[in-house]
């Protein structure tokens, strides 16, 4: 049997004021200026937990927590933690981009004048939706992805569709447990966490 190759998903997470966008590249359709977001404007005040479950942001500079009937709504919480994003759950697959949530008692969810550290693992309401299999992004990688090698040990994913900026070279068909579980055509190990770390990849 072929040895496969074991490649570890890198990202570089990003934390600016309040609000910040992070993930492996930038996912199709995401604006930039999310990073711009002002650590002074005041929550909407429209759940009793800010950026809870189910509830929307707008994206661009200043982005805020507002009604899911705004026109300015742009995509919706679907996991909202407590704590850094490193030592907490994972997002749900289908996340698009995840926000953190920097402690600050400007955002008063319950009264007592602050508001956690956090983060929200946001879906946009339209397409694209970049954390889909094969969307090339979100936060994780996950089954039905594609990646590309970015260097030595290291891939990163990309549309299946080749509509990205790197065409596709790999195809995770599988997660499991150990890489000894992994089919005999696998060429590519990719982690991916979770209770089945192990990414079982073939070429696209």
């Amino acid at each position: 049997m072929r040895r496969a190759r074991f490649a570890r998903m890198m990202c570089a997470p990003l934390l600016v004021g309040v609000l910040a966008l992070v993930g492996c590249q930038k996912s199709p359709g995401a604006s930039g200026s999310l990073n711009d977001t002002s650590a002074t404007k005041s929550p909407s005040g429209y759940g009793l937990v800010f950026l809870g479950v189910d509830e929307c942001a707008s994206r661009g500079k200043g982005s805020a927590e507002v009604p899911c009937t705004s026109e300015k709504a742009q995509a919706r919480v679907i996991a909202r933690h407590d704590g850094k994003q490193s030592q907490g759950p994972a997002c749900p697959g289908p996340t698009d981009f995840v926000l953190h949530i920097s402690e600050s008692s400007t955002y008063d969810e319950d009264g007592d004048g602050s508001v956690p550290k956090g983060y929200a693992c946001m879906r946009n309401l339209e397409s694209p939706h970049p954390g889909d299999p094969g969307g090339g992004g979100g936060p994780r990688t996950i089954v039905g992805d594609c990646v590309y090698t970015a260097g030595k040990g290291e891939v990163r994913e990309t549309a299946c569709d080749g509509s990205g900026e790197n065409e596709p070279e790999f195809k995770v068909r599988s997660a499991v447990r150990g890489r000894d579980t992994c089919p005999d055509s696998t060429e590519l190990y990719v982690q991916l966490g979770g209770s089945k770390p192990v990414g079982c990849a073939v070429p696209a």
